[in-house]
């Protein structure tokens, strides 16, 4: 019933962002909100619950990608730069402004998520190390990289333009890693 609970705030959350309310929930799954109760205790536990599975996933993917001894160090970095956390619904300008307003404690926590990537920083000066990739500034790298990928949260752009969002950041990092001048070899 848990996880009824949970797709049912996602659906809510996409139908009316973050003021939808325990009864609109409860609607929603054709129950008394006080069965919800019995399995969360606010709408904030939910919210967290359900960062927390999506950053926690997150982390394991990307940690399951660097331990990966057979992907090279560009895949890595490819990899990476494109997963998805899972509800990614909740990844969207207009729900991360609402999370920021409504729920400062949980956006500071996702926000502090899509700020800090260790481990492709990591890869970028291993990267440059090997003398597979341009000396440069790893931060900026890093934070041009961020900024590029994080677009993906104006998901309606990528809708109105029939851009499915794993194609957007596949495209993304392509350009970001290969350019846009083809190769003249």
């Amino acid at each position: 019933m848990r996880e009824r609970i949970i797709k049912a705030f996602i659906e809510e959350l996409h139908d009316k962002g973050m003021k939808f309310t325990m009864d609109d929930l409860a609607q929603r799954i054709g129950v008394n909100k006080r069965y919800i109760y019995q399995h969360f205790s606010s709408k904030v536990e939910i919210l967290e619950l359900i960062i927390d599975q999506s950053l926690s996933e997150f982390t394991e993917k990307t940690e399951q990608i660097m331990n990966n001894t057979s992907l090279s160090l560009i895949e890595k970095i490819r990899r990476i730069c494109t997963l998805l956390p899972t509800h990614f619904e909740l990844w969207d300008f207009k729900m991360l402004e609402q999370m920021k307003r409504y729920y400062p404690e949980q956006w500071t926590k996702v926000n502090a998520a899509l700020s800090d990537w260790e481990d492709l920083r990591l890869l970028l000066e291993e990267g440059i190390e090997q003398g597979e990739l341009i000396d440069i500034n790893t931060t900026l790298a890093v934070k041009l990289i961020i900024d590029a990928t994080n677009s993906i949260f104006d998901q309606r752009f990528y809708m109105e333009n029939n851009i499915t969002l794993p194609e957007a950041l596949s495209s993304i990092v392509d350009v970001l890693l290969f350019g846009l001048v083809k190769n003249k070899s």
